[in-house]
This record gives C-alpha cells, structure tokens and sequence, in this order.
C-alpha cells in the first residue's frame, strides 16, 4: 500500500505543479506514447539483452516487493523459534526421532504446524542440512557458522540481482531520454519550414523524451530498485536467525537459550516479544506433555 501512495504523490506532485504553473497537458499526452515507445522499448530491449530468462523472471516476480512489502512478519519469526525450539528438542531427547523430521520436511508433524516456513525451500533446507550435518559429528560450532554464513552471503547475493537489474535500467533511462529527444529535434529540423508555432510544438514534443527518461529513471525504476534492496535485506533477518539460533545449539545451551539468542539478535521492529513467545513455547511444552 505504501508503495502505491508513494506513486500517486510523485504524479501529483510534479505533474500537479506543472499544471499549477501554466502548463498545457496536451503536448505531453500527444507526444507521450511515441515517446515511450522508443524509451521504454529500448530499455526492456537492454533488460532482456544483459540478463537470462531466470533472472528475467526473478526480477519481474521481485517488482511486487514494492507493494507487498516484506515476506516475513514479527508473528513467522515468533513461528520460526518455535519450530527450533521444538527441533533442538526433539534432537537431545531422542536423535533417531528427528531423523524423519528433516530427511522429509513435508510430510512432518513438527514442519506441518508451520506452514508458511514449509513453502521457503531456503529456510527448510538451511535447517534440515544444518541439523543432519550435527547428527553426522560436524558440528564443530565456528565451522559451521562460517559454512552458513557463507551460505547466507550467497543466498543475499542472488536475491539481490534483481535489485541491481532494475538499478541498471535506472541509470540508462536518462541517456535513452536524450536518444529520444535528439530523433525529436531531427524530426522537427526536417520541417524547419513550418511555421513558429508548429516548430514549438514540435520542439516541445522533442523534449518529452528526455523529460520521461530522467522521470521514469529518478521517479519511478530508481525507488523501486531501492526498495526492492531493502525488502530483500529486511527478509534476510529471518534466516539469520535460524543461524544464530542453530549454531547456539551447537555450543550445547540449554534450548531455552538457543531461542532466546536468536530472539535478542533479531531487528526490533520484527522481534517477538518475550511474553508473547514464553506463552507460545509454553503452549509447545503442553501438547508435548
């Protein structure tokens, strides 16, 4: 939602002050859908050219971060330390039962609870491999912090290419502006013996191309490849947490610990508070009894 008030101020606001100073829509409108043509065109033409289909796809699928907002809200990461909790346990209380748990996630009693952490294939493969690498003796804690945050750094890695791929178009925009704007002036040279009116016009339809390049690149890609880096970080803290709760366990602290480690490293505004997640390990240890 934000995101759409954030575009409906852009629009008003420079679109609403050019009117508000005397301005006359119409050269604009006119002049609008060619002018798009050849910019917006050439930009999507240059997207495609320096990426493949998969990363294509991963940053069109990645736009809609700039509405919907971050995946993971305070309430899954309160569900993510409860289902470690349940996992660490389950592990120290019988390391042959867990077995079933993480070599098949999906048909898990313990998972199933969780259903919208069974849907990221990153953070279920990030805790099973984690926990079967523990009952096979590697778990040296400073080894596998380092494996995991290298992974992490992977992961981030990946997930930024979008973010970078609508920063390049950003910074193109304004160049294919200018490739706009001077076929304009070409055109109107062409019919240099109109009259000053026309040739006005003709001028002003010009300059819509380099208007719309520095308008679409600073106005509307730019912020949303901002935004979409900002997402994707923010989202980064819920696998961070699986890290610092994980490798916690494999310094042999209580399991109580373990989840209280991770709560405390957690970002405030996303952090679980200690009430709400005692009730809810409380309300673990009843069904469990």
């Amino acid at each position: 939602m934000i995101g759409i008030v954030g575009i409906v101020i852009i629009f008003v606001m420079v679109f609403g002050g050019y009117i508000a100073a005397g301005g006359k829509l119409g050269i604009i409108l006119k002049a609008l859908p060619f002018e798009m043509i050849m910019i917006g065109g050439a930009a999507l033409g240059a997207f495609v050219l320096s990426n493949d289909m998969p990363a294509i796809k991963h940053t069109a699928k990645d736009i809609g971060k700039v509405f919907k907002g971050r995946r993971w809200q305070p309430d899954d990461y309160r569900d993510l330390l409860c289902l470690l909790f349940e996992l660490i346990r389950l592990a120290r209380q019988n390391p042959v039962a867990i077995e079933e748990h993480i070599e098949a996630p999906e048909s898990s009693s313990i998972f199933g609870k969780y259903p919208k952490i069974l849907a990221s294939h990153e953070a279920i493969e990030m805790i099973c491999d984690t926990l079967r690498s523990a009952s096979m003796n590697y778990d040296d804690p400073h080894q596998v912090e380092e494996v995991l945050e290298k992974q992490l750094e992977a992961n981030l890695h990946h997930a930024m290419h979008s973010s970078h791929a609508l920063q390049s178009i950003a910074d193109g925009l304004p160049a294919l502006g200018i490739v706009a704007a001077v076929l304009g002036v070409i055109k109107t040279m062409g019919s240099i013996d109109q009259p000053p009116e026309i040739l006005g016009k003709m001028i002003g339809g010009a300059l819509v191309g380099t208007f719309l390049g520095v308008f679409l690149a600073y106005g509307l890609v730019g912020p949303f490849s901002v935004r979409v880096k900002a997402v994707i970080e923010e989202d980064s803290h819920f696998f961070k947490l699986i890290r610092e709760v994980l490798v916690a366990n494999l310094h042999n602290h209580a399991a109580n610990i373990c989840i209280e480690v991770g709560r405390q490293n957690t970002p405030h505004h996303i952090r679980p508070s200690f009430t709400s997640l005692e009730e809810a390990l409380k309300a673990l240890k009843s069904e469990a009894a």
